[in-house]
Protein backbone atom coordinates (compact mmCIF):
# COMPACT_ATOMS: atom_id res chain seq x y z
CA UNK A 1 0.00 0.00 0.00
CA UNK A 2 2.82 2.63 0.96
CA UNK A 3 4.60 1.84 -2.08
CA UNK A 4 1.29 2.06 -4.13
CA UNK A 5 1.23 5.65 -3.03
CA UNK A 6 4.80 6.34 -3.51
CA UNK A 7 4.27 5.73 -7.05
CA UNK A 8 0.99 8.08 -7.28
CA UNK A 9 2.96 10.65 -5.52
CA UNK A 10 5.98 9.84 -7.96
CA UNK A 11 3.78 10.21 -10.85
CA UNK A 12 1.87 13.01 -9.81
CA UNK A 13 5.19 15.18 -8.81
CA UNK A 14 6.75 14.09 -12.18
CA UNK A 15 2.94 15.61 -14.13
CA UNK A 16 3.72 18.43 -12.26
CA UNK A 17 7.16 19.04 -13.22
CA UNK A 18 6.11 18.58 -16.89
CA UNK A 19 3.53 21.06 -16.71
CA UNK A 20 5.69 23.77 -15.30
CA UNK A 21 8.60 23.16 -17.69
CA UNK A 22 5.87 23.22 -20.96
CA UNK A 23 4.48 26.50 -18.75
CA UNK A 24 8.36 28.02 -18.64
CA UNK A 25 8.16 27.13 -22.57
CA UNK A 26 8.93 30.22 -24.28
CA UNK A 27 6.43 30.12 -27.40
CA UNK A 28 9.40 31.77 -29.50
CA UNK A 29 12.89 31.28 -29.69
CA UNK A 30 15.51 33.83 -31.62
CA UNK A 31 19.11 31.99 -32.37
CA UNK A 32 20.94 34.51 -33.12
CA UNK A 33 24.42 34.55 -34.80
CA UNK A 34 27.09 37.02 -33.69
CA UNK A 35 30.77 37.65 -35.59
CA UNK A 36 32.24 39.33 -33.19
CA UNK A 37 33.49 38.01 -29.19
CA UNK A 38 31.50 39.02 -25.78
CA UNK A 39 33.69 41.79 -25.48
CA UNK A 40 32.66 44.12 -28.59
CA UNK A 41 29.93 46.55 -28.77
CA UNK A 42 27.56 44.59 -31.31
CA UNK A 43 27.59 41.57 -28.56
CA UNK A 44 26.71 43.82 -25.61
CA UNK A 45 23.93 45.42 -27.76
CA UNK A 46 22.53 42.07 -28.13
CA UNK A 47 22.62 41.15 -24.95
CA UNK A 48 20.86 43.89 -23.79
CA UNK A 49 18.17 43.36 -26.44
CA UNK A 50 17.79 39.89 -25.34
CA UNK A 51 17.14 41.30 -21.59
CA UNK A 52 15.14 43.59 -22.66
CA UNK A 53 12.88 41.46 -25.00
CA UNK A 54 12.43 38.65 -22.51
CA UNK A 55 11.40 40.88 -19.57
CA UNK A 56 8.75 42.55 -21.96
CA UNK A 57 7.34 39.69 -23.24
CA UNK A 58 7.09 37.89 -20.07
CA UNK A 59 9.24 35.13 -20.77
CA UNK A 60 7.10 34.44 -24.48
CA UNK A 61 10.01 34.97 -26.17
CA UNK A 62 13.85 33.83 -25.48
CA UNK A 63 17.25 34.92 -27.72
CA UNK A 64 20.08 32.79 -26.97
CA UNK A 65 23.58 34.60 -28.43
CA UNK A 66 26.45 32.53 -30.22
CA UNK A 67 29.38 34.92 -30.41
CA UNK A 68 32.51 34.43 -32.49
CA UNK A 69 30.79 32.57 -35.83
CA UNK A 70 29.68 29.71 -33.55
CA UNK A 71 26.63 29.26 -35.14
CA UNK A 72 27.75 30.48 -38.74
CA UNK A 73 29.48 32.55 -40.86
CA UNK A 74 28.18 35.92 -41.79
CA UNK A 75 27.05 34.39 -45.70
CA UNK A 76 25.77 31.26 -44.07
CA UNK A 77 24.13 32.51 -41.28
CA UNK A 78 21.60 34.44 -43.88
CA UNK A 79 20.98 31.64 -45.68
CA UNK A 80 20.20 29.76 -42.71
CA UNK A 81 18.24 32.29 -41.44
CA UNK A 82 16.10 31.77 -44.46
CA UNK A 83 16.10 28.22 -43.85
CA UNK A 84 14.60 28.97 -40.01
CA UNK A 85 17.59 26.88 -38.87
CA UNK A 86 18.69 30.43 -37.04
CA UNK A 87 16.86 33.59 -36.61
CA UNK A 88 18.86 36.97 -35.95
CA UNK A 89 22.20 38.45 -36.87
CA UNK A 90 24.44 41.30 -38.67
CA UNK A 91 24.67 41.62 -41.94
CA UNK A 92 25.74 44.53 -44.73
CA UNK A 93 27.39 44.63 -47.67
CA UNK A 94 27.44 40.81 -47.52
CA UNK A 95 23.67 41.43 -48.77
CA UNK A 96 25.62 41.98 -52.44
CA UNK A 97 24.51 38.54 -52.95
CA UNK A 98 21.47 39.17 -52.93
CA UNK A 99 21.14 42.61 -54.02
CA UNK A 100 23.11 45.04 -55.59
CA UNK A 101 22.32 47.93 -53.45
CA UNK A 102 23.59 46.86 -50.72
CA UNK A 103 27.28 47.51 -51.80
CA UNK A 104 26.55 51.22 -50.65
CA UNK A 105 26.50 50.05 -46.99
CA UNK A 106 30.27 50.07 -47.49
CA UNK A 107 31.48 51.16 -50.66
CA UNK A 108 34.83 52.33 -50.47
CA UNK A 109 35.67 56.04 -50.71
CA UNK A 110 31.92 56.83 -50.70
CA UNK A 111 30.91 58.65 -47.69
CA UNK A 112 33.35 61.13 -45.68
CA UNK A 113 31.93 60.80 -42.62
CA UNK A 114 28.81 59.86 -40.12
CA UNK A 115 27.16 62.75 -41.76
CA UNK A 116 26.83 60.74 -45.07
CA UNK A 117 26.22 57.67 -43.41
CA UNK A 118 22.98 59.06 -41.92
CA UNK A 119 22.12 60.64 -44.84
CA UNK A 120 21.99 58.06 -46.79
CA UNK A 121 20.58 55.33 -44.29
CA UNK A 122 17.56 57.79 -43.94
CA UNK A 123 17.48 58.61 -47.28
CA UNK A 124 16.24 56.68 -50.38
CA UNK A 125 19.11 54.30 -50.35
CA UNK A 126 18.14 53.32 -46.59
CA UNK A 127 14.87 52.57 -47.83
CA UNK A 128 15.69 50.76 -51.10
CA UNK A 129 17.93 48.50 -48.96
CA UNK A 130 15.73 47.56 -45.95
CA UNK A 131 13.09 46.70 -48.99
CA UNK A 132 15.21 44.52 -50.80
CA UNK A 133 16.36 42.82 -47.92
CA UNK A 134 12.77 41.70 -47.00
CA UNK A 135 11.92 40.84 -50.04
CA UNK A 136 15.29 39.58 -51.77
CA UNK A 137 17.51 38.08 -48.64
CA UNK A 138 14.24 37.41 -46.47
CA UNK A 139 15.63 39.54 -43.89
CA UNK A 140 14.05 42.52 -41.74
CA UNK A 141 16.21 45.23 -40.74
CA UNK A 142 15.95 45.47 -36.21
CA UNK A 143 18.24 48.73 -36.05
CA UNK A 144 22.11 49.81 -37.65
CA UNK A 145 25.20 49.85 -35.92
CA UNK A 146 27.75 52.49 -37.29
CA UNK A 147 31.11 51.19 -37.92
CA UNK A 148 34.17 53.14 -37.34
CA UNK A 149 36.86 53.72 -40.70
CA UNK A 150 37.92 50.65 -41.93
CA UNK A 151 42.18 51.06 -42.02
CA UNK A 152 44.52 48.59 -43.42
CA UNK A 153 46.80 46.67 -41.17
CA UNK A 154 50.47 45.11 -41.90
CA UNK A 155 53.56 43.96 -40.73
CA UNK A 156 55.37 46.60 -43.24
CA UNK A 157 54.21 50.17 -43.57
CA UNK A 158 52.12 51.64 -46.14
CA UNK A 159 51.84 55.00 -47.15
CA UNK A 160 50.73 54.86 -50.53
CA UNK A 161 49.06 52.20 -53.20
CA UNK A 162 53.40 51.75 -54.78
CA UNK A 163 53.58 50.14 -51.23
CA UNK A 164 51.03 47.66 -51.57
CA UNK A 165 52.81 46.19 -53.81
CA UNK A 166 50.81 42.80 -54.26
CA UNK A 167 50.21 42.49 -50.69
CA UNK A 168 48.07 39.84 -49.77
CA UNK A 169 45.10 41.04 -47.84
CA UNK A 170 41.95 39.34 -46.48
CA UNK A 171 38.61 41.34 -47.31
CA UNK A 172 35.40 40.29 -46.60
CA UNK A 173 33.28 38.67 -49.52
CA UNK A 174 32.25 41.70 -50.87
CA UNK A 175 32.84 42.32 -54.41
CA UNK A 176 33.07 45.91 -54.16
CA UNK A 177 36.41 45.38 -51.94
CA UNK A 178 37.87 42.66 -54.30
CA UNK A 179 37.01 45.77 -57.49
CA UNK A 180 38.90 48.26 -54.87
CA UNK A 181 42.26 46.34 -53.88
CA UNK A 182 43.04 45.06 -57.02
CA UNK A 183 43.12 48.54 -58.39
CA UNK A 184 45.53 49.41 -55.75
CA UNK A 185 47.71 46.94 -56.13
CA UNK A 186 47.42 44.55 -53.78
CA UNK A 187 45.91 40.61 -54.02
CA UNK A 188 42.69 41.00 -52.59
CA UNK A 189 41.55 37.05 -50.52
CA UNK A 190 37.72 36.87 -49.62
CA UNK A 191 37.77 35.35 -46.01
CA UNK A 192 35.48 34.36 -42.83
CA UNK A 193 35.99 37.39 -39.96
CA UNK A 194 36.63 34.08 -37.74
CA UNK A 195 39.59 32.83 -39.67
CA UNK A 196 42.02 35.85 -40.29
CA UNK A 197 43.94 35.38 -37.13
CA UNK A 198 45.31 31.92 -37.82
CA UNK A 199 45.49 33.23 -41.60
CA UNK A 200 47.87 36.11 -40.34
CA UNK A 201 49.67 34.28 -37.94
CA UNK A 202 50.60 31.15 -40.76
CA UNK A 203 51.62 34.05 -42.97
CA UNK A 204 48.21 32.79 -45.17
CA UNK A 205 47.53 36.35 -45.70
CA UNK A 206 49.73 39.46 -45.08
CA UNK A 207 47.48 41.82 -43.93
CA UNK A 208 43.39 42.59 -43.57
CA UNK A 209 41.35 45.73 -43.21
CA UNK A 210 38.62 46.39 -40.49
CA UNK A 211 37.95 49.38 -38.02
CA UNK A 212 40.05 49.64 -34.89
CA UNK A 213 36.97 48.27 -32.89
CA UNK A 214 37.28 44.95 -35.08
CA UNK A 215 41.11 45.18 -35.39
CA UNK A 216 41.30 44.66 -31.32
CA UNK A 217 38.24 42.40 -31.38
CA UNK A 218 39.91 40.22 -33.27
CA UNK A 219 43.14 39.93 -31.57
CA UNK A 220 45.01 41.26 -34.56
CA UNK A 221 48.29 43.65 -32.76
CA UNK A 222 49.77 40.24 -31.80
CA UNK A 223 50.20 39.25 -35.69
CA UNK A 224 50.56 42.90 -36.94
CA UNK A 225 52.52 45.37 -36.74
CA UNK A 226 51.06 49.01 -38.23
CA UNK A 227 47.32 50.13 -38.83
CA UNK A 228 47.88 52.29 -41.88
CA UNK A 229 45.01 55.13 -41.77
CA UNK A 230 43.94 54.35 -45.06
CA UNK A 231 39.90 54.90 -43.54
CA UNK A 232 38.73 54.01 -46.90
CA UNK A 233 35.36 53.05 -45.90
CA UNK A 234 32.50 54.55 -43.82
CA UNK A 235 30.33 52.26 -43.21
CA UNK A 236 27.60 50.81 -41.26
CA UNK A 237 25.91 47.06 -40.25
CA UNK A 238 22.46 45.84 -39.63
CA UNK A 239 21.02 43.59 -37.12
CA UNK A 240 18.29 41.66 -39.05
CA UNK A 241 15.20 38.66 -38.41
CA UNK A 242 14.16 36.73 -40.78
CA UNK A 243 11.16 37.94 -42.22
CA UNK A 244 8.95 34.61 -42.15
CA UNK A 245 9.94 33.88 -38.67
CA UNK A 246 8.94 37.97 -37.69
CA UNK A 247 5.71 37.66 -39.45
CA UNK A 248 4.95 34.16 -37.41
CA UNK A 249 4.75 36.38 -33.94
CA UNK A 250 1.37 38.04 -33.24
CA UNK A 251 1.48 41.36 -33.49
CA UNK A 252 2.13 42.44 -29.74
CA UNK A 253 5.41 40.73 -30.16
CA UNK A 254 5.90 42.34 -33.49
CA UNK A 255 5.65 45.63 -31.69
CA UNK A 256 7.94 44.45 -28.61
CA UNK A 257 10.65 43.32 -31.38
CA UNK A 258 10.70 46.54 -33.12
CA UNK A 259 10.37 48.59 -30.02
CA UNK A 260 13.80 46.58 -28.87
CA UNK A 261 15.56 46.81 -31.86
CA UNK A 262 14.88 50.72 -31.72
CA UNK A 263 16.28 50.48 -28.13
CA UNK A 264 19.27 48.36 -28.94
CA UNK A 265 20.33 50.70 -31.94
CA UNK A 266 20.75 53.41 -28.93
CA UNK A 267 22.21 51.82 -26.32
CA UNK A 268 25.24 50.31 -28.76
CA UNK A 269 25.75 53.74 -30.36
CA UNK A 270 26.56 55.07 -26.80
CA UNK A 271 28.85 51.92 -25.94
CA UNK A 272 29.97 52.77 -29.80
CA UNK A 273 30.84 56.45 -28.98
CA UNK A 274 32.88 55.20 -26.03
CA UNK A 275 34.93 52.63 -27.15
CA UNK A 276 36.10 54.84 -30.19
CA UNK A 277 37.65 56.95 -28.18
CA UNK A 278 39.77 54.85 -26.30
CA UNK A 279 40.16 51.96 -28.63
CA UNK A 280 43.12 53.25 -30.75
CA UNK A 281 45.29 53.74 -27.43
CA UNK A 282 44.46 50.19 -26.42
CA UNK A 283 45.84 48.82 -29.75
CA UNK A 284 49.54 51.51 -29.48
CA UNK A 285 49.41 50.21 -25.97
CA UNK A 286 49.64 46.80 -27.63
CA UNK A 287 52.69 47.91 -29.66
CA UNK A 288 50.63 49.03 -33.01
CA UNK A 289 52.13 51.93 -35.17
CA UNK A 290 49.21 54.07 -36.40
CA UNK A 291 50.79 54.97 -40.02
CA UNK A 292 49.20 58.15 -42.05
CA UNK A 293 48.86 57.71 -45.76
CA UNK A 294 48.44 59.82 -48.90
CA UNK A 295 44.35 59.31 -48.58
CA UNK A 296 44.27 60.95 -52.23
CA UNK A 297 46.57 58.70 -53.94
CA UNK A 298 44.33 55.72 -52.45
CA UNK A 299 41.02 57.00 -53.24
CA UNK A 300 41.97 58.32 -56.97
CA UNK A 301 43.92 55.34 -57.74
CA UNK A 302 40.35 52.94 -57.53
CA UNK A 303 37.71 55.42 -58.04
CA UNK A 304 37.43 54.15 -61.61
CA UNK A 305 37.04 50.62 -61.18
CA UNK A 306 34.95 50.85 -58.70
CA UNK A 307 32.24 53.07 -60.55
CA UNK A 308 32.81 50.60 -63.89
CA UNK A 309 31.87 47.65 -61.46
CA UNK A 310 28.73 49.28 -60.59
CA UNK A 311 25.47 48.50 -62.74
CA UNK A 312 23.85 51.56 -64.92
CA UNK A 313 21.12 51.56 -62.62
CA UNK A 314 23.79 51.37 -59.57
CA UNK A 315 25.69 53.91 -61.16
CA UNK A 316 22.63 56.24 -61.37
CA UNK A 317 22.47 56.20 -57.51
CA UNK A 318 25.97 57.11 -56.94
CA UNK A 319 25.50 59.95 -58.75
CA UNK A 320 22.36 60.97 -56.67
CA UNK A 321 24.31 60.13 -53.85
CA UNK A 322 26.98 62.47 -54.61
CA UNK A 323 24.75 65.20 -55.52
CA UNK A 324 23.10 64.84 -52.08
CA UNK A 325 25.96 65.25 -50.06
CA UNK A 326 27.20 67.99 -52.45
CA UNK A 327 23.86 69.57 -51.55
CA UNK A 328 23.99 68.80 -47.93
CA UNK A 329 27.85 70.25 -47.30
CA UNK A 330 26.59 73.52 -48.70
CA UNK A 331 23.43 74.07 -46.78
CA UNK A 332 25.56 73.30 -43.82
CA UNK A 333 28.42 76.20 -44.66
Amino acid sequence: MNTAKSLLLFSTLLLLINCKSKENKPEFLFRTAIIVKEDHTWYKAFDYFKQILEERSNGRIEVQLYPSEQLAKEIEAIRLIQAEVIDITTTGSTLTNWFEAATFCELPYLMKDSTDMNLYINGRVGKLMETEMIDKAGVRALCHFERGPRHLTSNRPIRHPDDLNGLILRVPNVPSFVTTWSALGAKPTPMAFSEVFTSLQQGTIQGQENPFAMINNGGFAEVQKYVNLTGHVISWVYAVIGEKQFQKLPPDLQELVIQAGKEMQKYEHDLFLENEKSVQQELMDKGMELIEVDNAAFAKKCEKAIYDSLSPEMQKIYHELKKEQEAHAERNR
